[in-house]
């Protein structure tokens, strides 16, 4: 199965889906970690584009077609990506669930956002007026939404693991 998260920056997304990949003991592909290795490798000397999502895309790909959960991290923002992440899944005979990731407490949001550390060295962190202002399109009715405002995470986590385990079936 691949698991695809989504979410604004500071919307909790990273935590969850990595408490969610430790829990199911699957592999966890985090795209800042990736576009983070690309800038500090030199290769790209400008935007690293989509190159840090064709990679993740490459390396899910892989592991699902070794019988492995993975769980995809990335803010996901915009439909050719979550359709790119559906493709992975697709030709890798698996199946996909999306996950979209919100902080409905606008307040709570920027506070972690502006208040957040990163464990990616180097990665520098997007503003809150950058959040708020990026292209963000509408998921549809495709994804299992969690609001992360004010659930502790082993609970959201716990919540999480029953729908996918009854997506599954």
């Amino acid at each position: 199965m691949l698991v695809i998260f989504g979410g604004l920056p500071g919307s909790g997304k990273t935590t969850v889906a990595q408490a969610l990949a430790k829990r199911l003991k699957g592999v966890y592909v985090r795209v800042d970690t990736i576009e983070q290795a690309l800038r500090n490798s030199d290769v790209l000397k400008a935007d690293e584009g989509p190159a840090g999502y064709v990679i993740a895309y490459g390396v899910a790909e892989d592991n699902l077609k070794l019988g492995q959960t993975v769980v995809a991290d990335s803010v996901n923002s915009i439909r050719i990506t979550r359709d790119a992440w559906l493709s992975v899944a697709k030709r890798a005979g698996t199946r996909a669930v999306e996950v979209e990731v919100v902080c409905s407490d606008r307040i709570e949001h920027r506070r972690r956002a502006e208040t957040r550390a990163t464990d990616v060295e180097g990665l520098v962190k997007p503003t809150w007026d950058e959040i708020v202002n990026r292209t963000y399109e509408d998921w549809g009715t495709r994804p299992i939404v969690v609001d992360t405002a004010h659930r502790a995470v082993d609970d959201l986590v716990a919540e999480l693991a029953i729908r996918l385990e009854r997506a599954q079936s």
